[in-house]
């Protein structure tokens, strides 16, 4: 996975199954911006800080092996995307 830095928008690979009318209607959808890494205090877990796109704009974390993690091809095997996240 390319290395991130603050600012870069990322796509998540359930983006590639949206409609073209859904794409229309919320052309965000499944759209992020990457705010950085951060560690959980009690377990010090690396976790990702990042933003959505679309709807409030709220911040979301998650733990980063989860985040940086391969898409599960068996359960999505129209998606082309390789990673769950994805640098655009």
């Amino acid at each position: 996975m390319t290395r991130l830095v603050s600012g870069d928008k990322l796509q998540h690979f359930k983006r590639e199954l949206l409609t073209q009318q859904e794409l229309r209607e919320e052309p965000n959808k499944y759209l992020y911006e990457f705010v950085g890494l951060a560690t959980h205090s009690e377990t010090m877990e690396k976790m990702v800080v990042y933003r959505a796109l679309y709807g409030g704009g709220e911040l979301f974390v998650r733990p980063a092996e989860m985040f940086f993690s391969r898409v599960d091809h068996e359960k999505y095997p129209t998606v082309k995307q390789k990673y769950r996240f994805e640098k655009i």
